[in-house]
C-alpha cells in the first residue's frame, strides 16, 4: 500500500493530491483510478470481492453523457466494439404493438450515440483492463477496518493486517458504502417501493433498440440489446420481499410475468430458464444532503447517490463524479487553496446535477405506480437529458 507521508515513484502529480486509496471497484472506481493514475496520482485501489466480479445484473443502458466519459477514459472503441448502439426509443403496447419511436437526444455530443447497451461483465473486463494498464496498484479480497486522520494525511488499516497513509481517501464502494457509515454520515439508502428482474437472453433478428411497454402485468417491460446477438431483459413490479422468493424458481416466475408481452417478449421467453441468471433486485434512491466529505476521506457514485433506473443514469452519475474529482484533484495549482475547499467544490459541482437526476428517476416511478395518467413523463425526460447534454 502507499507510503506513509510521501507519495511513492509513481506520485508526480502536480495537483492537490499525490497519494490516494480508492475503496470499490465499481464504475466510480475503476474510472478515478485510471484518472489520476494516468495523472502522475500514486493509486492504490482496494476491492472486497477477491474475484473482481461485476456484481449482479445482466446488462447496463448507458446514455450519451456515459459514454461520453468512456470516450476520456479511452476505452470506448472497446465499448462500441463489445456494445450495441443505438438512437431511438420505441413505446410499445403490452401485445408488442409499436405505439411511437421516439429520437433520443445525444447528450454525449454528436459524435456517439444516445444510448448504448452492454453486457455488465463486458464492460467491467474493459474497466478493469483500464485499470491494470494505468499503473495503479490492486488489491483484492480486502476491506478497510479502520481510518485515522490528521492534517497532513490517512492512515489505513486493512481486514488482513496491512497498513497504509495517503494523502486522500475515496469512498466509492456502493450504495450500502461501508466507508459511508465509518466517517459518520448519517444518510442511507431508502426503498421507492419497486422491484425489477433482469435476465440476459440472445437477441431477436428484430430487435433494435430499447422497447418499453408501460402496461400489463408489470410497470414496465423492457430489454436492451447489448451485442450483435444479446440482450437484458427486464420487468418492472411491486417490490416484494425477497425472502419470500425461491432462487430455484426465479426463472419460472420470470416467464410468467412475461407471459403477458407479446412482439419480441415470446421469444426472449423461451430463453428464461436457467435460475441462475434471473437477478432480482429493489430500487432506491439515495442522495446525501450535506458534505460528501469528512476531513481527507470522500464519497463518490453509488456511495454519495442512487436513483431507479428509470432514466438509465446510475452509473453516468457515478462515471461523471470520476471525472470532475479527478479534473478538480490533478488540475496544476488546485491544493492551493486547502483540500478541503477542493472537495467542497466538488459536491458542489456535483450536487445539482445528481439531484434533478435523482429527483426526476424517483418522480417517473411514482408516476407510474400511482397510475397517473396525466403526468408529463415525456416533459420531464426530455428536460433531464437536455440538461445532461452540458458537460458536468
Amino acid at each position: 500500500m502507499g507510503a506513509a507521508g510521501t507519495a511513492d515513484a509513481r506520485g508526480t502529480a502536480p495537483g492537490a493530491v499525490r497519494s490516494v486509496l480508492v475503496i470499490g471497484g465499481g464504475s466510480a472506481g475503476t474510472a478515478l483510478a485510471v484518472l489520476l493514475a494516468r495523472a502522475g496520482v500514486a493509486v492504490d485501489l482496494v476491492e472486497a470481492d477477491p474475484d473482481w466480479h461485476a456484481g449482479a445484473g445482466s446488462g447496463i443502458t448507458l446514455q450519451g453523457n456515459a459514454l461520453r466519459v468512456l470516450a476520456e477514459l479511452g476505452v470506448w472503441e472497446r465499448v462500441r466494439e463489445e456494445g450495441s448502439g443505438f438512437d431511438t426509443l420505441g413505446l410499445t403496447a403490452p401485445d408488442g404493438t409499436v405505439l411511437h419511436v421516439m429520437r433520443d437526444l445525444r447528450t454525449g455530443g454528436e459524435d456517439l450515440p444516445a444510448t448504448l447497451g452492454i453486457e455488465r461483465p463486458a464492460l467491467h473486463r474493459i474497466l478493469v483492463d483500464a485499470v491494470r494498464a494505468s499503473g495503479a496498484r490492486i488489491r483484492l479480497g480486502t476491506t478497510v477496518t479502520a481510518l485515522g486522520q490528521d492534517a497532513t494525511g490517512v492512515d489505513v488499516r486493512l481486514a488482513d493486517g496491512t497498513t497504509g497513509r495517503y494523502d486522500l481517501v475515496v469512498a466509492a464502494d456502493g450504495l450500502h458504502s461501508p466507508t459511508r457509515e465509518l466517517i459518520g454520515v448519517p444518510d442511507r439508502p431508502v426503498p421507492t417501493g419497486m422491484g425489477i428482474w433482469r435476465s440476459a437472453a440472445p437477441r431477436p433478428a428484430a430487435v433494435e433498440r430499447t422497447d418499453l411497454s408501460y402496461g400489463g402485468p408489470c410497470w414496465i417491460a423492457g430489454y436492451c440489446p447489448t451485442g450483435k446477438d444479446s440482450l437484458y431483459a427486464y420487468l418492472v413490479e411491486p417490490s416484494r420481499d425477497p425472502g419470500t422468493l425461491d432462487p430455484a424458481r426465479a426463472a419460472e416466475e420470470m416467464r410468467r410475468l412475461a407471459a403477458g408481452y407479446g412482439g419480441a417478449w415470446t421469444e426472449i421467453r423461451e430463453h428464461l430458464t436457467d435460475p441462475a441468471r434471473i437477478h432480482y433486485t429493489w430500487f432506491h434512491r439515495l442522495l446525501v444532503a450535506g458534505d460528501w466529505h469528512r476531513g481527507r476521506v470522500v464519497l463518490a457514485g453509488d456511495a454519495a447517490h442512487a436513483c431507479p433506473p428509470t432514466l438509465a443514469q446510475g452509473a453516468a452519475m457515478s462515471l461523471e463524479d470520476a471525472l470532475v474529482l479527478a479534473e478538480l484533484l490533478t488540475a496544476p495549482g488546485s491544493g492551493t487553496g486547502g483540500l478541503d475547499a477542493l472537495l467542497t467544490a466538488y459536491r458542489d459541482r456535483r450536487f445539482a446535477r445528481v439531484r434533478r437526476v435523482v429527483e426526476a428517476s424517483v418522480q417517473l416511478g411514482e408516476w407510474l405506480m400511482n397510475g397517473d395518467r396525466d403526468a408529463d413523463a415525456p416533459g420531464l425526460i426530455a428536460r433531464t437529458m437536455a440538461a445532461l447534454a452540458e458537460r458536468p
